[in-house]
């Protein structure tokens, strides 16, 4: 299936080069023309606007938008929304907001142009391991995105099944959903990544209390010099709390044990507040992912051990990279 793709960032010049390796061809558009000829190399389609993008595609065509959320969103798509036609697919696999969908794909619906949503969750990993996709939107059109969707999803792989799942039909197992009607991908992604706040900072407090447990303040007797280092790599071994994130915690202390080259400036996506949002607006209480955002505007102020930890792990899953000057 012959894909555009707008944004050749982290994630979708990545993304780019699954659906290439997976035999699906792909033309390519972004502001910087360098991204576009390094991928041109690659095997890739470039073209030198959003206009030319669309006229370079196979009628109906299908164009995943990868831009940052908000007005570079809304303008991509608007632009796009001028040069496409009826039958045409737009997919949105960025991190927008649940409720922009709802107003994007209305206005889009007169023109009979499909407007798909996707919460896409992989990282710079994702070339390799494959992306955790939440999508939204008509059957219709998801239908027809699905030759996109299995490819870049990272399939069942080597997890075991969950017992009893061999009776459910989907495609959950290979990593990939259609959660419902326009939206919902963008709703399921942004509770993803309110509770990604929360294990983040269990794991930060937890490495923050062990580099502590050596303090003067201590009596002697109770006085421990742990090396968090080795720690984080015996959990990866048989522990409950085992998980992507501490396999990307241990990685960042093997580098740095003390992570001096991290400041604890830890930034937040914009979903940690939208799902606090929409638990007040739902009335769920929701304390532990509260208190996970609210400490993230505390870093900005005052940096701890656990605000490094965090800040590593933003940067290894996602490429996250602090801001020299913290603003």
């Amino acid at each position: 299936m012959h894909l555009g793709m707008v944004g050749l960032g982290r994630m979708g010049a990545n993304m780019v080069r699954r659906l290439m390796k997976a035999g699906h061809p792909c033309t390519v558009f972004d502001l910087h023309p360098e991204s576009v000829k390094a991928l041109e190399k690659e095997g890739a389609t470039g073209a030198g606007s959003l206009q030319e993008l669309v006229e370079k595609l196979p009628k109906p065509c299908a164009i995943w938008v990868m831009v940052p959320a908000g007005k570079a969103t809304e303008s991509t798509v608007q632009e796009l929304a001028r040069h496409c036609q009826k039958g045409d697919i737009l997919i949105d696999g960025g991190n927008s907001n649940f409720k922009d969908d709802v107003r994007r794909s209305q206005a889009l619906a007169p023109k009979g142009i499909h407007y798909v949503d996707v919460g896409t969750s992989g990282g710079v990993w994702g070339v390799e391991r494959g992306y955790c996709l939440m999508i939204g939107g008509p059957k219709e059109a998801v239908d027809r995105l699905d030759p996109i969707l299995s490819a870049l999803a990272p399939g069942r792989g080597q997890i075991e099944r969950t017992p009893g799942r061999d009776k459910i039909p989907g495609t959950s197992e290979q990593g990939y959903l259609h959660c419902g009607p326009i939206g919902s991908g963008h709703f399921v992604k942004m509770v993803h990544n309110g509770i990604e706040y929360g294990i983040m900072q269990a794991y930060a407090e937890g490495f923050d209390i062990f580099v502590n447990a050596s303090t003067k303040e201590l009596p002697e007797e109770i006085r421990y010099d742990l090396n968090v280092r080795d720690i984080a790599e015996v959990w990866r071994r048989g522990s409950v709390v085992s998980s992507w994130l501490l396999d990307l915690t241990a990685m960042a202390l093997v580098e740095n044990p003390d992570l001096s080259n991290y400041t604890g400036f830890v930034q937040d996506s914009g979903e940690g507040r939208w799902t606090i949002q929409a638990a007040l607006e739902e009335a769920v209480p929701a304390e532990v992912l509260s208190s996970a955002l609210f400490t993230r505007f505390r870093s900005r102020k005052d940096n701890t051990f656990a605000e490094k930890v965090l800040s590593a792990m933003r940067q290894k899953f996602g490429g996250h990279i602090e801001r020299a000057t913290g603003d």
